[in-house]
């Protein structure tokens, strides 16, 4: 079942040229997102669920069905590090 994808709270985001820093107040953790993840994580903005981010950034790169386990990967590495949560639609 897809989930509502939405950015962690508390984060402070800094765009660098290769990605994203990502400074977690709560944790006091730094994260770096390369340029994948980095567009990853902008598409979970509370409003996409993780079917339609993975078909979006599929689509960017013209990747084909075939790379969905690997940018489901990251969403999933996104929430492991808490950058990212589910959220309810």
């Amino acid at each position: 079942m897809s989930k509502v994808m939405a950015r962690a709270n508390g984060l402070d985001v800094h765009e660098v040229p290769d990605g994203y820093i990502v400074y977690q107040n709560e944790h006091d953790n730094v994260c770096y997102l390369n340029k994948t993840a980095a567009i990853v994580f902008e598409f979970c903005d509370g409003n996409l669920d993780s079917d339609e981010i993975i078909a979006r950034v599929a689509k960017i790169f013209g990747l084909k069905n075939s790379s969905d386990s690997e940018i489901r990967e990251c969403l999933d590495s996104l929430v492991k590090e808490g950058l990212v949560r589910f959220n309810s639609k």
